[in-house]
């Protein structure tokens, strides 16, 4: 039942499932979190809800907290940006709206990636349909599965290293919104934006400080820092911000099942800083059990 309880640690509300670049159901997700001893958990599939509901149950049965969430695509100064999304309103117009142009600009931006592949390699469109789900957020990973599929590749992390590297010259980008929008549109969809692993280039090639000031200024709650990806020297830039600002800091696993090493709970979320995400949300509650 949805409820105005307290949740319980050990938390980690950074995971994914099939209806993004995951390789497990959303329950099978969340079964995941139960095994390594994890209470409270979000799912944030890339530019979707669809998993919500089969995880909330999920969750619930196994005596979880589930906080709904999702990890919108982003752009900012030629780079990629993920901003996780908290507790917004998944029936907000504009965030909606939003969500299916990425979504349907990745699927445009992977079929131009194939057409590019296949004329060197023994690739389909029909091979990475194959390894999608009705509604899923397709993306280079899928792409990945296909090219292991066909025996191109051994797994992901080669195919990330080799074809689909952008220096292989098959690389296509997609649309996403720049990053302050992004943080507008979670906000005004009652939602808490925190960006995702923002240190994995180190300190110098992270967002400007007056970029991380303007994205504050619109409403960037804070940033996931303990993430495996995030370089020493960047979170210690982005912690002086943190501390400056008082923002919420997240630790998640990015949980891939066997899309990537990453495990449930290898990096957690201190209860405070939940608590806070639950606090400052006013577009839909946590599910507890």
């Amino acid at each position: 039942m949805v409820g105005m309880r307290r949740f319980e640690g050990p938390s980690d509300l950074h995971l994914h499932s099939l209806h993004s670049d995951g390789t497990e159901t959303a329950a099978q997700v969340m079964s995941a979190a139960h095994r390594h001893g994890l209470r409270t958990v979000a799912l944030t599939d890339h530019d979707t809800t669809a998993g919500w509901a089969e995880a909330a149950e999920a969750a619930v049965s196994l005596g979880l907290t589930f906080l709904p969430g999702m990890e919108l695509s982003a752009r900012q100064e030629g780079r990629s940006v993920h901003v996780l999304a908290y507790l917004f309103d998944p029936d907000d117009t504009a965030l909606r709206a939003e969500m299916e142009r990425v979504r349907d600009d990745r699927m445009g931006r992977a079929e131009r990636i194939v057409r590019s592949i296949g004329h060197d390699y023994d690739l389909t469109w029909a091979d990475v349909a194959g390894q999608t789900t009705d509604g899923a957020t397709v993306g280079r990973p899928h792409i990945a599965d296909a090219l292991i599929a066909r025996g191109i590749v051994a797994d992901r992390g080669e195919a990330f290293d080799g074809i689909l590297h952008p220096r292989a010259g098959y690389y296509e980008p997609h649309y996403a919104p720049d990053a302050r929008t992004a943080v507008r549109l979670v906000v005004a969809a009652g939602g808490v934006p925190v960006i995702a692993h923002p240190a994995t280039l180190g300190r110098g090639r992270m967002m400007s400080t007056a970029t991380l000031e303007a994205l504050i200024a619109a409403g960037l709650a804070g940033f996931e820092l303990d993430h495996r990806e995030n370089t020493p020297d960047g979170v210690a830039a982005l912690r002086t911000v943190v501390d400056r600002h008082d923002l919420i800091v997240t630790g998640s696993s990015d949980y891939h099942g066997l899309g990537k090493p990453n495990l449930p709970g290898e990096n957690t979320t201190a209860d405070e800083m939940v608590q806070r995400i639950i606090d400052a949300a006013t577009g839909s509650a946590p599910v507890y059990p």
